[in-house]
């Protein structure tokens, strides 16, 4: 890429003042001017009349719980970056390298092969009051609360809540991917008191779906229920943490309004049970159960948090427990979930800022490529700019992530970078992600 010249800013135009004999001057005598001042008082009165009805306009929309002024999605580079002019004139970006945080590698109990059971649960319920082996809410609460936990993430900047869900007496707990995304600490508080650290053996994007373990005994495993049985008009609640850990333990009710439904997140495509079962922020990860103290579902997200966005209520999902038997399985026993294709390399999307101001092209700034993919065989590298991927613009990590995800395992796809004022064409191969 050639370099650019600086551009020179125009200069403003000189304004030259017309001196006249004052004497001579309209409405001008001796030493000063005769001409009466304007009146502004309508223009006042004006303006206080605008700012009246805009408060008051503000103070109706607020009633109605509408924002009209949605915080951005950050679009900066969230890790510092370093530019540098090279010795033939070309502008190149570098991350400023962060301090490793170490932490112990995620473990497993070696020789064990986790399963999670699933209990037959009777046919659906036309009355939940009348069917044989249905208990009270009430017991239902107590039976599944002491299966629940509480989970407190941090990346070391920030921190963020959720719930979890006790797979079995091992230690291994079930929560969503998105709930312990980039944390580096994550911390479990169990309905005893006691507080413990967790580690991440797996997750998988593709399901939500995560896999904690705890070293502590003396856990109470969740019974599983067959969520193929469910109908929709079934009874059901939801157990966990709305808004944080300051609500802990919260049970909500509701029915089953949906089933097989195909919900799009981000750039997947996930087949969700839908429930009115009120869910919110901290409800992530834990259980959707039903009148027999079975968990047939891990609740993952709801629709429609502002009236503003969406103008619904009630719409909250939950990911079929069934349907994701063998991923918790796989995520628990091996770490990974087999056929997941992987590139190896993570970045943070270039900002319209950033290119204008040091004349970047738009695409991903790669911050970490990992040693054992084919991008790092291929020469990829910390500080290069991802262009182009399988022949479409690369300016997103939505858009990244995919054309990832629609690829195989094994298949080739066509990359364009940009280093030092160059471009590059190189081929990567979708390795199987096994982290």
């Amino acid at each position: 890429m050639s370099d650019f010249e600086d551009s020179l800013s125009p200069q403003d135009p000189e304004i030259e003042y017309a001196n006249q004999d004052r004497s001579v001057r309209e409405g001008y005598y001796g030493t000063g001017d005769t001409t009466p001042p304007k009146d502004h008082v309508g223009v006042i009165s004006l303006v206080l009349v605008l700012l009246v009805g805009f408060s008051s306009l503000i103070s109706v929309l607020s009633l109605l719980n509408v924002r009209l002024f949605r915080e951005p999605e950050p679009t900066e580079l969230s890790a510092p970056v370093s530019f540098y002019v090279s010795a033939d004139g070309v502008l190149s970006a570098e991350l400023e390298p962060r301090d490793p945080v170490e932490t112990e590698p995620p473990s497993r109990l070696e020789g064990v092969n986790t399963k999670i059971e699933i209990t037959a649960s009777p046919q659906s319920l036309e009355n939940t009051a009348d069917t044989p082996g249905a208990i009270s809410w009430q017991d239902v609460y107590e039976k599944v609360l002491p299966s629940v936990v509480s989970i407190t993430c941090s990346d070391g900047r920030s921190t963020s809540s959720g719930t979890g869900v006790i797979m079995d007496a091992g230690g291994y707990i079930i929560t969503n991917a998105h709930v312990v995304e980039d944390a580096q600490v994550i911390r479990v508080l169990l309905t005893d008191g006691r507080e413990l650290e967790a580690k991440c053996v797996g997750a998988d994007v593709l399901s939500d779906l995560a896999v904690l373990r705890v070293g502590a005994g003396g856990l109470v495993p969740a019974v599983f229920g067959d969520s193929d049985k469910l109908r929709v008009g079934d009874e059901v609640v939801a157990i966990g943490d709305p808004l944080g850990v300051e609500l802990r333990g919260t049970m909500t009710n509701g029915i089953i309004s949906g089933i097989n439904r195909d919900i799009k997140s981000g750039n997947r495509t996930l087949t969700l049970m839908q429930t009115t079962a009120a869910l919110n922020t901290g409800n992530s990860g834990g259980p959707l159960v039903n009148c027999y103290g079975q968990v047939v579902g891990i609740n993952t997200m709801k629709i429609g948090d502002y009236a503003s966005e969406s103008g619904v209520e009630g719409l909250g999902f939950a990911i079929p427990i069934t349907a994701v038997q063998t991923v918790l399985e796989q995520l628990a026993n091996q770490g990974y979930v087999a056929g997941r294709p992987y590139l190896g390399l993570s970045g943070q999307a270039i900002s319209t800022f950033y290119q204008f101001y040091y004349r970047m092209p738009a695409g991903i700034l790669v911050t970490a490529v990992d040693e054992d993919s084919d991008a790092a065989i291929q020469g990829l590298r910390r500080g290069d700019i991802l262009m182009t991927l399988d022949g479409k613009a690369v300016t997103t990590l939505d858009i990244l992530e995919e054309i990832t995800y629609a690829s195989t395992v094994g298949e080739e796809l066509e990359a364009t970078v940009y280093r030092d004022g160059r471009e590059y064409t190189l081929t990567l191969t979708v390795g199987e992600e096994k982290h």
